[in-house]
């Protein structure tokens, strides 16, 4: 099935969906698409990450009728009854909540276990208790750890490099237990350095993109850690919306309980990224011509090279990214330029 066919499948078919971390960047956009969908959904935020902006961002960008198809719930997935509560009379799940820094997990696994395991173990008993047909959970490519294949396929892992990619290991693990063990259909999506719209640049474990992005247009210095030939595997958060979407629709029953990667299945270093960035953003912005990178020691827990072979998802999913990184990038540019920097001229 293509990710046209799954759009329209799911407007002729409306189902009751709930979506963790709504607030978040990645969840945020699952929203504003399952309501273009007309679909009813539940929003489930404790806003430790998450903006009310976002969620006010997409307010502002609907028709009303579509937008009081949402509901959104404070809580946290940490409490079972919170997650019990919001998986009443839901049929599909789409677990985005998380605490999704390297950094922070090597400082403080105790907030990384507590949040990305702990939480993701009550989601999936709640849906198990409450008959949720599918669940699609977010997982990492920081799964494949110390494993050094390039291009990384879903069977090959490695030992975790950090508590964060431990952590989403063990969700795996837990998905495929609940699988086996009480028949919950799950499906899980191992992302690769998401960007676009709506990601936060502000905190010290910011992600690289909008990080940089708004230390280039406040003029501050732009940190390279290592040489910058690092290479990371760009995936436009639309790709992330479209596997979503394709996961929690299939009728495919080889894709059911199985583990995708979802990325653009391109590898760009550190340096190339930075001029890209630059280039994009000074498009709008013009005084961000002048930045340059200042480079500092490798950081701990990251891996080297990072690529996806994404051929699985391609076949039993029918994912295909329609943007490539330099698309992706002007239109997350045009967003970053509008909401740090004042309208794009």
């Amino acid at each position: 099935m293509s990710y046209r066919d799954a759009g329209q499948a799911t407007m002729a078919r409306p189902r009751r969906w709930l979506v963790t971390g709504a607030a978040g960047f990645i969840g945020s956009n699952l929203v504003e698409a399952l309501l273009r969908l007309d679909q009813q959904v539940v929003g489930l935020d404790n806003f430790s990450t998450g903006h009310q902006s976002n969620l006010e961002e997409i307010r502002l960008s609907l028709a009303p009728e579509q937008w009081a198809r949402f509901r959104m719930v404070t809580g946290d997935v940490q409490e079972p009854a919170t997650c019990l509560g919001a998986c009443q009379g839901i049929d599909v799940v789409l677990h985005q909540a998380a605490l999704a820094s390297v950094p922070l997990s090597m400082e403080h696994p105790e907030r990384i276990h507590a949040a990305n395991v702990t939480g993701s173990m009550n989601v999936l008993n709640a849906a198990r208790e409450t008959g949720v047909s599918r669940v699609v959970y977010a997982s990492s490519s920081a799964v494949y750890g110390d494993h050094l294949g390039v291009p990384a396929v879903e069977p090959l892992i490695g030992r975790p490099l950090s508590p964060y990619a431990l952590s989403k290991r063990a969700v795996e693990l837990y998905a495929d237990t609940f699988s086996r063990c009480y028949g919950l259909d799950c499906v899980g999506l191992r992302y690769f350095n998401a960007f676009g719209r709506r990601q936060d640049p502000e905190g010290a474990y910011a992600a690289v993109i909008p990080r940089w992005v708004s230390q280039m247009i406040r003029r501050e210095a732009v940190y390279i850690h290592g040489d910058g030939e690092t290479t990371r595997d760009f995936c436009h958060v639309a790709e992330v919306v479209q596997a979503n979407l394709l996961a929690a629709t299939t009728r495919n029953p080889d894709a059911s309980n199985q583990i995708f990667n979802i990325a653009g299945g391109q590898g760009t270093t550190l340096n190339e990224l930075f001029l890209l960035l630059r280039t994009g953003l000074s498009v709008h912005l013009p005084h961000v011509l002048a930045c340059n990178p200042v480079y500092d020691a490798v950081r701990a827990g990251d891996v080297r090279h990072s690529l996806a072979d994404i051929g699985k998802a391609e076949r039993l999913l029918g994912f295909c990214p329609t943007l490539g990184l330099a698309e992706g990038l002007a239109e997350a540019m045009a967003w970053y330029a509008q909401h740090l920097g004042g309208r794009p001229e």
